[in-house]
Parts: structure tokens; C-alpha cells; sequence
């Protein structure tokens, strides 16, 4: 059975652009001479398992099928039990795994005998777990971090909430004035379209 390969995109939230890694991903593939059968996209935080594209990939994948990520943290920066619920159900479909910063991952795309194809399943599974949890301490780190922050901001009294960012917001506006549709505008800013579109009908 000839094996699909599925591109999983994800951003955290709607103002960031989820589909930003789609050229290095179909580069990925081109280089690899494979094609994309579908891509899934969304815009869900990596810490959580409520993420409805990804099952929908899991759910129509078939055994030996590939899962395409850029990163691994695209995938996962869930704590250590729902990740471990991710990765087995991953395993359960036998779809493999295949990330863009996992260079060993790369062989599960081409066609090997048996013994080969094992051993890279156990050596990826094994990286996999590994990279998953460096993607949820970063998490939890920058997490901690950013409390501290607004904990240390609010006792100097100059805690006011996540601002606008204004300049981007003009150029946005001007980029519009000047004829450009909303997929020029977030080609050139890299911004999402529904802040676009938010930033356009607000004027």
C-alpha cells in the first residue's frame, strides 16, 4: 500500500498565522519527491489535547502513513500523561512521525525492509519522547517566566494587560489604502488573517 503523507500545521492563537511554515514544509516534500495528500491546520495550543484537526488527521490516516511537522513542539508541549495518551494513540494507528528539526525521522519517508524499519521506529520513538519533553519545559519555563514578569510589573504598578501593537495595526491600514487584499497584506506582515480583518473593520 502506497503511504500518504499528512501536514499538520499549528499556531497557539488566532493572531498568530498557522500556515506560516507551509513553504518549508512542501520544500521538505518536493526535496523528498512525495506529495502532501492533505494539509491540517489550526490554530490550538500545544498544551492542550482539545485540538480538532489533528485527530481528523489520526482518524483518516492508515497504518504506515506520515504525519508532517516542522517542529515537534507543533505536535506536542503536553505534560508527560497527555502526551503519553498522544503518542500511543499515534503508535495504535501506526502512523509515523516525521519533523523537519528530527533529521532521523526523515528515513521513515522512504521505503526500507523490516529490521531497518523497526529500528528507526524504536530510535524516532525515542526522540520523539525526548524533544516532546523539551518542547513542555520550554513551555512550562516561558510560562513561569512571563507570571513573574506581570507579578514584578504589577507591584512597580505599571502592569496594564497585553497592548495593541499600534505600528503594526497602521501599516496594516495603509497596506489596505494602498489596494493590497488580505492575502497580500499577511504574505507581506505574516500576520493572521482574522487580525487583519479584525484591524481593518475597526477603523
Amino acid at each position: 500500500m502506497t503511504k500518504r503523507v499528512y501536514a499538520y500545521l499549528r499556531a497557539s492563537t488566532k493572531e498568530q498565522d498557522a500556515n506560516r511554515a507551509k513553504i518549508e514544509l512542501q520544500s521538505f516534500a518536493d526535496r523528498m519527491s512525495i506529495s502532501i495528500a492533505a494539509w491540517f491546520v489550526e490554530n490550538e495550543s500545544g498544551a492542550s489535547l482539545s485540538r480538532p484537526e489533528l485527530f481528523k488527521l489520526i482518524d483518516i490516516a492508515q497504518p504506515g502513513d506520515v504525519l508532517l511537522v516542522e517542529q515537534v513542539d507543533r505536535l506536542s508541549r503536553l505534560n508527560g500523561e497527555d502526551w503519553e495518551k498522544l503518542s500511543m494513540f499515534i503508535k495504535s494507528k501506526g502512523i509515523r512521525v516525521v519533523a523537519l528539526d528530527l533529521p532521523t525521522s526523515h528515513m521513515m519517508i522512504q521505503n526500507a525492509d523490516d529490521f531497518t524499519n523497526r529500528m528507526m521506529d524504536a530510535l524516532n520513538g525515542m526522540m520523539l519522547d525526548m524533544l516532546a519533553a523539551i518542547a513542555r519545559k520550554d513551555y512550562t519555563d516561558r510560562r513561569r517566566r512571563q507570571a513573574q514578569g506581570i507579578a514584578k510589573a504589577k507591584s512597580e504598578g505599571k502592569f496594564r494587560g497585553r497592548q495593541a501593537d499600534l505600528e503594526l495595526h497602521q501599516r496594516i491600514i495603509k497596506l489596505r489604502a494602498a489596494g493590497m487584499s488580505y492575502t497580500e497584506i499577511q504574505q507581506t506582515t505574516g500576520v493572521a488573517r482574522s487580525t487583519i480583518s479584525r484591524v481593518i473593520k475597526s477603523q
